[in-house]
């Protein structure tokens, strides 16, 4: 069945040759090296999928990549964020894909064009300009940051690397067909109780909650992302599960957002990842990530209908 409020669509199912999109930008905390474990505890089957956190988008490429996006759909998905130029950047390569690629390949990998497009005013750029600026300082700054200061200025600094491939007219072009029945908004993951419906599927990648029980909650975020919002978007996912709607979120392991979900209308799993952490490069290594859904997610599981809810 794929009945839009009623029960859900089978995923997994043939929608013909799919272009093979990957994520065009690097992301802290982006999702590439967890997908599999998310993958293993998603819903087996869903109408339309939400991430309001969307960053790299790396959750969207690979399901869509398995053919786990309803294509049949319009929206297909929504992809949302707070941050204006990268939502920006997704809608530049969806709807000006040309622009965007005729702009990056007069790009020159140097230091001192690098530091020169970087203190351009972004809003002062078209909007394929605009794009263009984020992808090449995202694939040359240091280790793929995206600062700001307090001005609101990016202020990364020049990247070592050999070869950056800002410019990847293959993989962008996968990217802007698998956007074309998208949704792209600049919007607070609030909002998402304003679009989704039942048996549609929401993934939650907020700012982690910082490891050390020391940490200020307000600083580990550019535009403050603590404990209140933590607790905001705790109960987000529980109206959404009123609603009917799978929720699936991940988070770091600590004692806060442990309390936070311990509740009977979420599970948490408990996986591994590889994490920068620490600034000594000895130390870093595998530490434990929290997965929290609203539903039974066992791997392998079998179909379920939306009457779980």
């Amino acid at each position: 069945m794929n009945l839009k409020n009623g029960c859900v669509y089978t995923l997994g199912c043939d929608m013909g040759n799919l272009p093979v999109p990957r994520p065009f930008l690097k992301w802290a905390g982006g999702k590439t090296q967890l997908a599999d474990a998310l993958l293993e505890r998603m819903p087996l089957a869903f109408n339309t999928y939400h991430e309001p956190f969307v960053g790299s988008g790396a959750l969207f490429f690979r399901l869509y990549r398995e053919r786990k996006i309803r294509t049949d759909l319009s929206p297909s998905a929504i992809l949302s964020d707070l941050n204006p130029e990268l939502i920006d950047t997704y809608i530049a390569i969806r709807d000006s894909l040309k622009e965007v690629i005729s702009i990056l390949s007069e790009f020159p990998h140097s230091k001192e064009f690098y530091y020169s497009i970087r203190e351009k005013n972004p809003w002062d750029l078209t909007l394929p300009e605009r794009a263009a600026r984020m992808i090449y300082l995202n694939k040359t700054g240091y280790n793929g940051l995206y600062r700001v200061n307090r001005q609101g200025k990016f202020n990364v600094p020049f990247g070592r690397y050999r070869n950056p491939k800002y410019f990847d007219p293959e993989n962008l072009t996968a990217v802007s067909r698998a956007l074309q029945e998208v949704e792209i908004l600049r919007a607070s993951f609030e909002t998402v109780l304003e679009r989704a419906v039942r048996g549609d599927f929401v993934y939650f990648d907020p700012p982690y909650a910082p490891l050390s029980p020391t940490a200020n909650f307000t600083s580990y975020y550019a535009d403050g992302f603590g404990l209140s919002d933590q607790e905001r978007l705790r109960d987000v996912a529980i109206e959404l599960g009123k609603r009917g709607v799978y929720v699936m979120l991940s988070n770091s392991d600590t004692e806060v957002i442990r309390s936070l979900y311990n509740l009977p209308d979420f599970t948490i799993h408990e996986v591994l990842a590889n994490r920068a952490i620490n600034c000594n490069g000895a130390k870093r290594g595998p530490v434990t990530e929290l997965i929290i859904t609203n539903y039974l997610a066992e791997r392998n599981f079998a179909l379920r209908s939306c009457s779980m809810f």
